[in-house]
């Protein structure tokens, strides 16, 4: 799994689903428009903060709500290439590996990296770089498998690739 490097966009707790992606938009199909309603009920800048390979920080329990695959999904679309919280709600965790979205819990790399740090994560050796602070943090490793499906962009293509092979 190749690392992810950018600058952090950080937020608090119980950041849900609802805030995320508000559900007025869901109708949108254009995947790239529906991504520029991101966060924009707490956070009407995002879209213009988000650049391709940022990294969003956030507090506890976040993705929680509703279940909806939307919410990881509008994140990768809006180029977020890993979020690092001190938790995440349970279905939101499982939906982002889903979609091929890096997740990583590390409750002291999200409550010391600042807004706007250069952070490196490195999922094979499990460690989160604070390149701006110069602190390191430890993670835990995802298993190979879930490494090569996030790579591959999520669990159907994980599958149908492996069904090719057959």
């Amino acid at each position: 799994m190749e690392n992810a490097r950018g600058n952090c966009i950080k937020y608090g707790d119980n950041v849900d689903t609802d805030v995320i992606i508000p559900a007025r938009y869901l109708a949108i199909q254009d995947r790239s428009l529906l991504a520029t309603h991101a966060m924009e009920d707490i956070d009407k800048d995002f879209h213009k903060k988000m650049k391709k390979g940022d990294i969003l920080i956030a507090g506890k329990n976040f993705g929680c709500g509703s279940s909806r695959e939307h919410a990881p999904q509008v994140l990768k679309d809006s180029g977020v290439s890993c979020i690092i919280a001190e938790s995440f709600a349970r279905i939101f965790f499982r939906n982002a590996i889903n979609i091929g979205l890096a997740i990583v819990e590390s409750p002291d790399a999200a409550k010391e990296i600042k807004e706007g740090d250069e952070v490196e994560v490195d999922f094979s050796a499990g460690r989160i770089r604070d390149i701006s602070s110069g602190k390191s943090y430890d993670m835990a490793v995802f298993p190979p498998f879930l490494q090569d499906m996030i790579d591959k962009g999520g669990l159907i293509a994980f599958v149908n690739e492996r069904l090719e092979k057959k």
